[in-house]
């Protein structure tokens, strides 16, 4: 018989060998032949060399490398006299610069600004939607609002309630500083933390339409150049305004209207979440990204582009005010989700000197004495959380994924806390996960802790019943002292983070998690001036093992030294005050055009055409 008990074994290993010469064969070839293959299997499994193990190209490497190129590209561009301005504003907008074009120019060069086309374009994206509303009517709708700075006869002022002037009474200052440059206006601010404003993506992209007829280049001689200089209080309709806010829904139904129809927030539209269990949360890597890190910051900012973002954010949760109006209106504020149409102005805690929002003066230790760990430390806002759904508030995941106790306990009992989860090893080859435990790292490398619990109701404050299991209050440290740590996490509250400047220009590294719009994303290059982290944190353990190591890993501190230091160094050329009033003193060049009557023929002509204006 063939199948004799002592023949089983002998061709039992032939049948093996057999297989194993086959595999390799074939492995061998498809290496041989698929060298991006090869490269990635690399790139995933570390090697050892002596008593360290080295990884080997890591995905975050060619991030920063490709940000090292996208800022010498934009740079590349900057321009260095009016002319040369003037061209690529026309090159760029399709239509001549605003009147007193030249002496905005003049001002930005006498605050030594780096001056890049590109670094304006928030303006347009904010304001062209408004060709579509005759000047008159901007002009009633700016007028009506009860909060709004106001320039008359090249001075500011403010009007609204005393109680609430804090902000107001910045912005007041800053738009001062340029006052005398401008004509008379009228300028709505929105005094929530909150956006306001989101107009259905149909009504804009009917508007965009119209603006893009507007665009066309006056001739020199049929141009006009100087603003209409009337009174506005004379000159404008004073009758009411409806600007038809309401605050029933969430806020994810009141926001998705603004974005396109094939976006998967519409396509893929989930209606009423139920906040109350836990949220489905990512383990492997996100969609979009490069093998599992950021590589494109709007798309990973975008709720439009990410609808599961309606779970997992306390702005689409449960957001403290809503009071949402989808009309389009002329409303500036400090910030907005992408979706959100008002008119994005420096926020008024950037311009303030209290030290809460910039740490002060002076940024504490050289890089090399400080220590080697994130920090991060904040109440628990982001919204309204509640016993029934506290769980999904990006604040209160990111503190939960950072505490190493908590992360242990998971580890060990394979029970997860109700509002995180842990990457798999297949998703990002944590060595930390490899050769031990994620919470025992995370001991050694993360400080992540609240100062306030800020439940509702707040019976206790500043704990919370229903969280005071999983959190323990925090001792607060300021922001001065954060930057003896070289790794600072900024997290969205209840709208963006007014400490992000401050980061930015310390000497330690921020590593930022976003859905907010801000007047400055444009001069900032990820990868190259702070580190992106997608909102869900599933990519956080990833990036601080790239920079920190882990175990028998090397971290990448020469890597993380250089995007801190290189940010700072950005941050005292294109977020200085001064660069906030050439941004402020060309966004109301252009404002004040859509609010004149003579909107269609105004423009600055360049000295090269014969005008001097």
């Amino acid at each position: 018989m063939l199948t004799s008990l002592g023949g089983l074994p002998r061709i039992n290993r032939f049948v093996q060998l057999c297989i194993a010469v086959v595999v390799i064969t074939s492995l061998s070839w498809i290496f041989l032949h698929n060298p991006a293959l090869s490269a990635t299997i690399q790139q995933q499994v570390p090697y050892y060399k002596g008593n360290k193990i080295s990884p080997r190209h890591h995905p975050i490497d060619d991030l920063v490398e490709r940000a090292e190129q996208e800022l010498v590209d934009l740079l590349a561009k900057e321009t260095h006299d009016v002319q040369s301005a003037n061209d690529a504003y026309l090159s760029r907008r399709g239509r001549r610069p605003p009147p007193g074009f030249g002496d905005w120019f003049r001002f930005a060069q006498d605050k030594k600004a780096v001056i890049v086309e590109e670094f304006f374009d928030r303006i347009y994206h904010d304001l062209n939607p408004f060709w579509a509303i005759t000047a008159s009517e901007m002009r009633r709708q700016a007028s009506a609002w009860r909060f709004r700075v106001t320039i008359r006869a090249g001075k500011a002022g403010a009007v609204g309630d005393e109680v609430e002037r804090p902000w107001l009474d910045l912005w007041q200052d800053l738009v001062g500083t340029v006052a005398e440059n401008l004509p008379d206006l009228d300028i709505p601010i929105n005094e929530m933390d909150e956006s306001r404003v989101v107009v259905p993506w149909e009504t804009i992209n009917e508007n965009m339409a119209v603006a893009s007829r507007a665009q066309r280049v006056v001739s020199a001689s049929d141009a006009v150049t100087t603003y209409a200089r009337t009174t506005l209080d004379r000159d404008t309709d004073t009758a009411p305004f409806d600007y038809a806010f309401s605050s029933e829904g969430p806020y994810w139904e009141l926001a998705v209207v603004g974005c396109p129809p094939n976006s998967p927030a519409r396509s893929d539209y989930t209606p009423r979440y139920d906040y109350s269990i836990p949220p489905v949360l990512p383990t492997l890597q996100p969609r979009n990204s490069y093998q599992g890190f950021v590589q494109n910051w709007t798309l990973t900012k975008s709720p439009c582009d990410n609808p599961s973002l309606q779970a997992l954010h306390g702005t689409f949760v449960e957001p403290l005010t809503t009071s949402n109006s989808k009309k389009l209106f002329p409303m500036f504020g400090g910030s907005k989700l992408p979706m959100n149409n008002e008119i994005l102005l420096p926020p008024a805690m950037y311009w303030t000197t209290d030290p809460f929002y910039s740490g002060g003066q002076g940024h504490g230790k050289a890089w090399t004495q400080k220590y080697d760990k994130l920090i991060w430390r904040g109440a628990a806002s982001g919204g309204r959380n509640r016993k029934e759904n506290w769980t999904r508030f990006q604040r209160h995941r990111f503190v939960a994924m950072m505490n190493g106790t908590t992360v242990r306990d998971a580890e060990l009992s394979n029970t997860l806390p109700p509002n995180f989860d842990i990457p798999s090893y297949g998703a990002y080859h944590l060595e930390s996960m490899r050769t031990g435990f994620v919470g025992d790292w995370l001991k050694k490398v993360a400080d992540a802790a609240f100062v306030h619990l800020l439940c509702f109701p707040d019976p206790e404050p500043p704990f919370c019943p229903y969280t005071n299991p999983w959190y323990s209050v925090g001792e607060s440290i300021p922001m001065k002292e954060q930057y003896a740590y070289k790794y600072l996490a900024d997290i969205d509250g209840n709208s963006f983070s007014g400490r992000y400047r401050g980061f930015l220009g310390s000497t330690s590294l921020p590593i930022k998690a976003t859905i907010y719009d801000e007047w400055h994303d444009s001069r900032l290059v990820p990868w190259k001036h702070f580190v992106p982290m997608d909102n869900t944190f599933v990519d956080a353990y990833g990036i601080l093992e790239y920079f920190l190591g882990a175990g028998k890993v090397d971290g990448h501190d020469g890597v993380a030294r250089n995007i801190s230091l290189g940010g700072k160094e950005w941050a005292e050329k294109v977020l200085r005050k001064e660069d906030m009033q050439v941004y402020v003193y060309r966004l109301l060049l252009e404002y004040a055009r859509l609010c004149d009557d003579n909107r269609e023929v105004l423009a600055w002509i360049s000295p090269h055409e014969g005008h001097t204006t």
